[in-house]
C-alpha cells in the first residue's frame, strides 16, 4: 500500500502550550485503522501517535533502538544493567545535592574499574569493603525511587521496562491530562540520567539472575540461540549477561553505551490512548527538542551468517521437564518472509485446528506443541516448542513434528485450513485493535525492527492474496533438514553456580528527604478528569429470558460478541470438574469428531471454553455475531452428546499423569500448589480433584456427563453483542433449550482459610538457588465493606507498589530481592475472610535478612507523610481515568453480587479518600497486623536454608512433594 503523507499545521499559543507555533509534519497509511500519525523531530525522535478514546488513559513505551545485541562483548548484560539504572534519577531528581553527591559517585566508578580487573579473593573483598563505604557517603544525597513516586502521583500505572536483543523500551501507562508531567521527568532522565545507587540495584540484577538459572526454558533458549546464529551476538550473548560479568561490571562502560544509543535519533516515543495528537506533539517538541543527536551514530556489523544446511542438536540439563525446542533460521522481521511465517504458525498450531493440534495433541500422540516466528533486527527464528507424552522419546516427539511439517510442504492438509486461519488472525486483529497496549507495542516493533507502517498496515491485505499453493512453495523451500534442535532432559546440572551474597551496609531510604523536581510534579495542577463508576441500573439491564436470569449490555461498535453462562458452582461441589474442559478437547460426539468440532468453530471465527473456580463454573462463547447461531447450535450439541471412549480416556489419564508429575518439577508449580496448602490446609482448590485411581476407575463417560445436563440447572446467561435483547431472547429460547422447573446446583464442602494462632513454618523442597517464601496471617476477620478505602491506601503505601515501604527497604536500601511485595488482601466472595501476606524470591543465604526487614517494617511501619499523600494522590488519579467497558460491565455486576454488594466499590473508595489520614493507615496495620503470628511458608532446599533460624521462629512442619501436590 502506498504512504502517504500528511502535513497539517498546530497553531497553538505560546502561552497555552510555552512553545512557538510550528508546522509538523507527519506521516499516515490509507486504511490506517489505527489513524497513526509518524512525527520525525528535526533531532531525528520518532514519535508514534494514536487516538483511542475508550478511556482517558494512554499506553506510553520510549524504546531505545538497542539491547543486548550491542553489549561490549567484555560486559555482556550491560544495556540490562542500563535499564534498571535508568529509575535512579538524574541531576535534578533522585538526589538533594547533586554537585555535593558527584565526586563520590565518581570515586565510586574509579574504584569498580579496579575491582573488576582484580582476581585475588582478599583483594576483591577490602575493594569491596571501600566501594561500600562510598556509597555510604553518597548515599545521604541518594533519595531512593523518586521516579516511582513521580509516576504514582500522577496517576501512572505499569511502571516498568525491559531488555531484549534488539530494545530496551520503558513502558507507562498514563492519565489522558498527565501527559505535560511525564514528558517532563522522560525528558529528564533521558537526557540527564545519573548512576547511582549502583551496588543495591546490582544485588537485584544478581537476583534476577539466580531466578532465571532455576528456569530450564531460559537454558534452552540460550542453547538454541547459539545453534541458530554462530558468530553473532544474538547466540554469543545474552540479555541478563554471564556471571563472571555480572560480578565484575563497569559503570564507564554503562557511561558510555548510554551517550552512544541513548540519543533522539535512536529512541521512538510511542502513544496510544485518549489525547490530542496535534497538542501531543507540540509538548513532545518541548521537552524533547533539545535532545542533541548522535551525528555519528552507529552500531556493531557482523559477517552475514553461512546459510544452515544440517541439523545440528545440542542438549541441556535440569530438574525440569523433558521438552524440545527446534528453529529455522530467516530473515530479518522487516522482510516479507515474516507474513508466511506468521500465517504458518497458525497453520501449525492456533489452539483448535492447527496441524498439530489436529494430527498430534488430539489424537494423544504428543503432548502440547507450539510453533511461533521469533522476529529480530537482524535475523528471525521460526520456532516450534513441545513436550512428549509419557514414555515418549524426544527424538520420537521430533519425528512426529516433522511429519507434520511434512504435509505442509506435500499440501497434505484441508483447503479450508488456510482461509481459516486468515480470518481468525482478521478476527483477533480487530479485538486487540481495542487495546491500546496492543497499538503501542506493535509501533516499537516497526521502529525497532525498521519497518515501513504502510507494510505493518497492509498486512492483512498481504495475508489475504495468499494460496495454498504458496505456502506449500514456501515450506518446501525453506523447512529441510536446515535446523537446530534442543533437547532438554532432565538431570543434575552441575554447572549452576549462583552468585554469592556480597556484604552490603543497607542504604538509607531517606523517604521523608524530596527534590524540587519532584515537589514540582506532585504540586502540579491539572484539569481533573471526572470518575465514571459503573452505574448498575443503568449500564446494563438485569432482566429475564423464560426462567433464566439475564445480564445484558448492548455492544453497538462492532459485530463481535461474548455470550456466558454462569453456573454457581465449582471444584469445592463437584470433585473433579476441573478436568472436565480438558478431557473435552480431545473427544467428540457419536457424529462428529473432535478435530470436525473444532474446524467448525475455526471456520465460524468462534471460540468456544469452559472455565471452573472453587465456585462458579464458566461456560463461554464469543466471536463474530453473524455465526453466533451456528456456533451456539454447535456447542449445545457437542455438549450434550459428547461422547468419551476408553481408548481414548486410557491415553488421557496417562498423559494427565505426566502432566502432574511434569508440575512437580517446576518451581512456580511447586510454590503454587505449596502456597495453597499453606493457607487452606490439605483441603483446598489445587488439591481436591480426582485422582489417578478414581479417574480410571470413573470410566469414559464419567467427565463429560458431568457438563451433560447443565441446562437443567439453575444458571445466569450474561450477553454482550450487536443483539437486542429480544433477539438474544429468541436465539437462547430455540437453541439453549431448558425445562420448565430448573434443578438445584450440587453443593459440598466449601474451602476454609486456615487461621494462624501462632508462628509456625511449612517447608516444601525445591533445588534452586533462591527461595520463594510468604509470610501469612488470618485470624478469620470477616469482611468488612466500610474498611475499603483504607485497604487500598495501605496497599500502595505499604507493599502493592515499587513506591511502597516494602520495595525499597527490601530491594533499593538492601538490595535482599528482585521481587518483593506485601498486600492486605480482601475476599472475592463474602464469606471468606480477610488476610494479609508478604511475598518475596530471594537467594538462599539472604533468607534470615528478608525476615528480619519484613518483620520490622511490618511491626513498625514506617511512616512519611509525604508517601502517604502521593499514594493516595495515586489512587485518586488512577480511579479518575479508570472505566469499566464492554462485557467487563456484566462480570463485575456478578462479582459485586458475590461480595453482597449492589453498587461500585471503587466508587465509595473515591469518595472517602479525602478524608483518610495517615495515622487511618498506621491504626488499622497495627491492629490488624503488627505483631502477629504467621505461617511462613518456604519452597527451598532446607540443605542451602538457616534451618536453626526457622526453627526458632516456630514449629517447622516439613512437606514432601507428594503432600502438597495431593498425588
Amino acid at each position: 500500500m502506498r504512504l502517504k503523507t500528511f502535513i497539517t499545521t498546530c497553531m497553538f499559543t505560546a502561552a497555552a502550550l510555552t512553545a512557538q507555533a510550528k508546522d509538523y509534519k507527519y506521516q499516515t497509511v490509507e486504511g490506517d485503522l489505527m489513524n497513526t500519525r509518524i512525527y520525525t523531530l528535526d533531532n531525528g525522535l520518532k514519535v508514534y501517535l494514536s487516538v483511542n478514546k475508550d478511556a482517558p488513559r494512554i499506553q506510553t513505551y520510549i524504546a531505545v533502538r538497542t539491547g543486548s545485541r550491542n553489549d561490549p562483548a567484555e560486559t555482556t548484560g550491560l544495556a540490562h544493567y542500563l535499564e534498571h539504572l535508568m529509575f535512579k534519577g538524574t541531576k535534578s531528581f533522585g538526589t538533594t545535592d547533586y554537585s555535593k553527591e558527584t565526586p563520590l559517585l565518581d570515586a565510586i566508578e574509579a574504584r569498580y574499574e579496579t575491582y573488576r580487573k582484580l582476581t585475588d579473593p582478599q583483594e576483591r573483598r577490602t575493594a569491596y569493603r571501600e566501594i561500600d563505604s562510598l556509597s555510604q557517603l553518597a548515599a545521604q544525597y541518594f533519595i531512593p525511587n523518586e521516579y516511582d513516586k513521580m509516576m504514582a502521583s500522577i496517576g501512572a500505572e505499569g511502571t516498568n521496562a525491559y531488555t531484549s536483543n534488539d530494545v530496551t523500551c520503558y513502558t507507562e501507562d498514563i492519565p489522558a491530562n498527565e501527559v505535560e508531567n511525564w514528558l517532563k521527568v522522560e525528558s529528564d532522565r533521558f537526557q540527564n540520567m545519573v548512576i547511582r545507587g549502583f551496588h543495591t540495584e546490582l544485588e537485584a540484577v544478581y537476583e534476577e539472575y539466580n531466578i532465571g538459572i532455576a528456569k530450564d526454558s531460559y537454558k534452552m533458549y540460550d542453547a538454541l540461540f547459539e545453534l541458530a546464529f554462530p558468530g553473532h551476538p544474538y547466540g554469543t550473548q545474552t540479555t541478563i549477561g554471564t556471571q563472571e560479568h555480572l560480578k565484575n561490571p563497569s559503570i564507564t562502560n554503562i557511561k558510555n553505551y548510554f551517550n552512544r544509543y541513548y540519543v533522539p535519533n535512536n529512541t521512538a516515543i510511542c502513544m496510544a490512548g485518549d489525547m490530542n495528537p496535534d497538542e501531543v506533539i507540540v509538548l513532545i517538541d518541548k521537552y524533547f527538542g533539545t535532545w542533541k543527536p548522535n551525528p555519528a551514530l552507529s552500531r556493531p556489523e557482523y559477517p552475514a551468517l553461512k546459510p544452515l544446511t544440517a541439523i545440528k542438536d545440542s542438549t541441556v540439563i535440569g530438574q525440569e521437564a523433558e521438552r524440545l525446542m527446534m528453529a529455522w533460521r530467516f530473515k530479518n522481521a522487516a522482510d516479507a518472509q515474516a507474513d508466511t511465517l506468521e500465517v504458518i504458525s497458525k497453520m501449525l498450531a492456533n489452539g483448535k485446528a492447527g496441524l498439530f493440534e489436529v494430527n498430534l495433541e488430539q489424537k494423544m500422540l504428543s503432548g502440547g506443541i507450539g510453533a511461533f516466528c521469533y522476529g529480530l533486527t537482524d535475523y528471525s527464528g521460526f520456532v516450534v516448542s513441545g513436550q512428549p507424552k509419557d514414555n515418549q522419546t524426544l527424538e520420537e516427539l521430533r519425528g512426529l513434528i516433522l511429519g507434520e511439517m511434512d504435509k505442509l510442504k506435500s499440501g497434505d492438509f484441508s483447503d479450508d485450513l488456510l482461509p481459516s486461519v486468515i480470518n481468525n488472525m482478521k478476527l483477533e486483529y480487530y479485538k486487540n485493535l481495542k487495546q491500546n497496549d496492543y497499538r503501542a507495542d506493535a509501533f516499537v516493533s516497526a521502529f525497532v525492527n525498521g519497518e515501513q507502517w504502510a507494510d505493518v498496515t497492509g498486512k492483512y491485505g498481504r495475508i489475504e492474496k495468499m494460496t495454498k499453493q504458496q505456502i506449500v512453495d514456501f515450506a518446501g523451500r525453506h523447512f529441510g533438514d536446515n535446523f537446530v534442535c534442543v533437547y532438554k532432559k532432565m538431570g543434575n546440572d552441575t554447572t549452576l553456580k549462583k552468585i554469592d551474597k556480597p556484604q552490603i551496609t543497607a542504604i538509607p531510604t531517606n523517604r521523608d528527604l524530596s527534590s524540587k523536581f519532584l515537589m514540582e510534579i506532585t504540586n502540579t495542577k491539572t484539569e481533573p478528569i471526572q470518575p465514571r463508576f459503573i452505574d448498575f441500573k443503568t449500564d446494563m439491564t438485569v432482566s429475564k429470558i423464560k426462567n433464566l436470569p439475564l445480564l445484558y449490555k448492548h455492544n453497538n461498535e462492532d459485530d463481535l460478541f461474548t455470550l456466558a453462562f454462569c453456573y454457581d458452582f465449582g471444584t469445592e461441589d463437584v470433585k473433579g470438574i476441573d478436568l472436565v474442559a480438558d478431557y473435552l478437547y480431545y473427544i467428540g460426539t457419536d457424529k462428529k469428531t473432535s478435530a470436525e468440532i473444532k474446524q467448525e468453530f475455526y471456520k465460524l471465527a468462534c471460540n468456544y471454553s469452559l472455565s471452573v473456580s472453587q465456585n462458579t463454573l464458566w461456560v463461554y462463547l464469543n466471536g463474530l455475531n453473524e455465526n453466533l447461531p451456528k456456533a451456539l447450535a454447535l456447542f449445545e450439541d457437542f455438549l450434550k452428546n459428547a461422547k468419551g471412549d476408553a481408548e481414548s480416556y486410557e491415553q488421557y489419564v496417562n498423559l494427565l499423569k505426566k502432566n502432574r508429575d511434569d508440575q512437580k518439577t517446576n518451581q512456580n508449580y511447586n510454590f503454587a500448589y505449596l502456597r495453597q496448602y499453606g493457607q487452606y490446609g490439605p483441603y483446598n482448590p489445587y488439591r481436591n480433584t480426582l485422582s489417578e485411581k478414581e479417574l480410571r476407575e470413573g470410566g469414559a463417560q464419567m467427565l463429560p456427563d458431568m457438563v451433560k445436563n447443565l441446562n437443567s440447572m439453575e444458571h445466569t446467561v450474561m450477553y454482550y453483542g450487536p443483539y437486542t435483547e429480544k433477539q438474544l431472547a429468541a436465539l437462547i429460547t430455540k437453541t439453549h433449550k431448558t425445562p420448565k422447573k430448573l434443578a438445584p446446583l450440587p453443593s459440598g464442602k466449601k474451602y476454609a482459610m486456615q487461621p494462624t494462632p501462632s508462628n509456625e513454618v511449612y517447608i516444601a523442597p525445591y533445588d534452586a538457588k533462591n527461595i520463594y517464601m510468604v509470610q501469612f496471617h488470618n485470624e478469620n476477620r470477616p469482611w468488612n465493606v466500610d474498611e475499603a478505602p483504607v485497604k487500598a491506601v495501605f496497599n500502595e503505601y505499604f507493599g502493592g507498589s515499587m513506591n511502597g515501604i516494602v520495595f525499597q527497604e527490601l530491594r533499593e536500601a538492601r538490595g535482599l530481592a528482585y521481587s518483593a511485595s506485601a498486600y492486605y488482601r480482601e475476599p472475592w466472595r463474602k464469606t471468606e475472610p480477610e488476610s494479609f501476606y508478604t511475598y518475596i524470591i530471594s537467594q538462599n543465604d539472604k533468607m534470615g535478612d528478608c525476615i528480619n526487614v519484613f518483620n520490622n517494617i511490618v511491626d513498625t511501619i514506617p511512616q512519611s507523610q509525604a508517601a502517604f499523600d502521593i499514594a493516595r494522590q495515586s489512587i485518586t488519579k488512577k480511579l479518575q481515568s479508570q472505566r469499566t467497558l464492554r462485557e467487563n460491565v456484566l462480570y463485575a455486576y456478578y462479582f459485586a453480587k458475590q461480595r453482597g454488594i449492589d453498587y461500585d466499590i471503587d466508587e465509595k473508595i473515591y469518595n472517602a479518600l479525602p478524608s483518610l489520614t495517615m495515622n487511618d493507615i498506621v491504626k488499622f496495620e497495627q491492629l490488624n497486623m503488627a505483631h502477629k503470628p504467621y505461617r511462613y511458608i518456604i519452597l527451598g532446599d532446607e540443605k542451602q536454608l538457616d534451618m536453626k533460624l526457622l526453627e526458632k521462629i516456630g514449629p517447622v512442619k516439613r512437606l514432601t512433594t507428594e503432600e502438597i501436590f495431593g498425588y
